[in-house]
């Protein structure tokens, strides 16, 4: 496994996109609806009076509804949209997205566009769009699992001009994200397991900068570690033996060998187990630690920084479950602290130091 320099996403090259509009549908809005049933009362009323004062009205009525539709209609139309690829994305968490819309109108401008990338999420409004011209912003969205998930259209709708219709087009963008796992607050996933391993460590001799112990020298032992005060003081060699350096790496074991996922219990489960993983990488690697992530698909070794960072929440992103098998995995060095995630079919998801 390996990870990328940048938080992986796509979009089709060649800047915007300049495709035919794909028509959504149009919908009566409320307002729409009461004009409408105005409309008829104006129409039964004209038809029993037979006054020329009410046709006319009725008249201009229809012609406002007609209208309506024809410049709802054109109004969406005529578009072509670029999308940004945002940074990290992670599951649970919103995000923004970057955009540009562009009207290749020639003679009218665009009024009261209703952008969105996803048709579940809340349309940003565009009051005004001018001929030609183009109108750069951000979409907050929010996405609910990890892995890659695929944005093939943007959606335009207008209530231009009356409010009595609601017009829908989408136009074809073909933007894909990775979403990584969700995070969880990091005091409450760190494992003291890890922090007990580098206690144990620390409290080892060694050759670390803290004094650990003087005591007699020994066949084997490294004369710089002579402490001649003491020496000379009671006439014996003495050693000065300091504490070992605690340690600074972390390997997680990830046995995704579950077998198959029977319901949405066990998956719920696992995918709680993979949050957990990811907190714990991330908040070692930002406290300065080596890494380590070990699962059925193969191993990332000991690393820090940002590109490690990235190459543990890919993995972790598309993570799946595998079938079940016997054979242990191993860590690169057996001496670093462990975190052993693995999923019982029969205990809530554990974690193990």
């Amino acid at each position: 496994m390996s990870g990328p320099a940048s938080p992986p996403s796509r979009r089709n090259p060649g800047g915007f996109f300049y495709r035919r509009a794909v028509p959504e549908g149009i919908r009566i809005t409320t307002v729409g609806l009461w004009y409408v049933l105005f409309t008829v009362l104006v129409a039964i009323a004209a038809t029993n009076t037979g006054n020329n004062a009410l046709y006319m009205v009725l008249a201009l009525m229809f012609s406002l509804l007609i209208v309506s539709g024809v410049a709802s209609r054109e109004n969406v139309r005529g578009l072509a949209a670029e999308i940004d690829p945002p940074g990290e994305v992670f599951a649970n968490r919103p995000f923004a997205v970057g955009f540009r819309l562009k009207s290749r109108a020639l003679v009218f401008p665009r009024w009261f566009l209703l952008f969105t990338l996803s048709r579940s999420g809340s349309p940003l409004l565009i009051p005004y769009l001018p001929r030609r011209g183009k109108s750069v912003g951000q979409l907050e969205l929010m996405v609910g699992s990890r892995g890659f998930h695929r944005f093939p259209y943007v959606h335009v709708s207008s209530l231009f001009p009356f409010g009595f219709f609601r017009k829908g087009v989408r136009y074809r963008v073909d933007f894909e994200v990775l979403v990584f796992p969700e995070l969880f607050p990091a005091g409450g996933s760190r494992p003291q397991e890890s922090e007990q391993a580098g206690d144990d460590a620390s409290r080892r001799g060694g050759w670390g900068h803290d004094l650990y112990a003087l005591r007699a020298f020994r066949r084997g032992d490294d004369p710089r570690g002579i402490h001649w005060k003491q020496t000379a003081r009671t006439g014996e060699m003495i050693f000065t033996e300091r504490t070992a350096e605690r340690s600074r790496r972390l390997s997680i074991v990830f046995d995704n060998a579950v077998g198959e996922l029977r319901d949405s219990a066990e998956q719920s489960r696992f995918e709680r187990l993979v949050s957990e993983a990811a907190t714990i990488a991330v908040d070692h690697l930002a406290r300065g630690y080596e890494v380590e992530l070990v699962t059925r698909e193969g191993s990332l070794g000991f690393a820090s920084g940002p590109r490690q960072r990235l190459a543990v929440l890919e993995a972790l992103a598309l993570i799946q479950a595998r079938p079940r098998t016997a054979e242990p995995l191993v860590s690169g060095d057996s001496r670093a602290p462990q975190i052993r995630v693995h999923l019982d079919p029969d205990a809530p998801a554990r974690m193990a130091g």
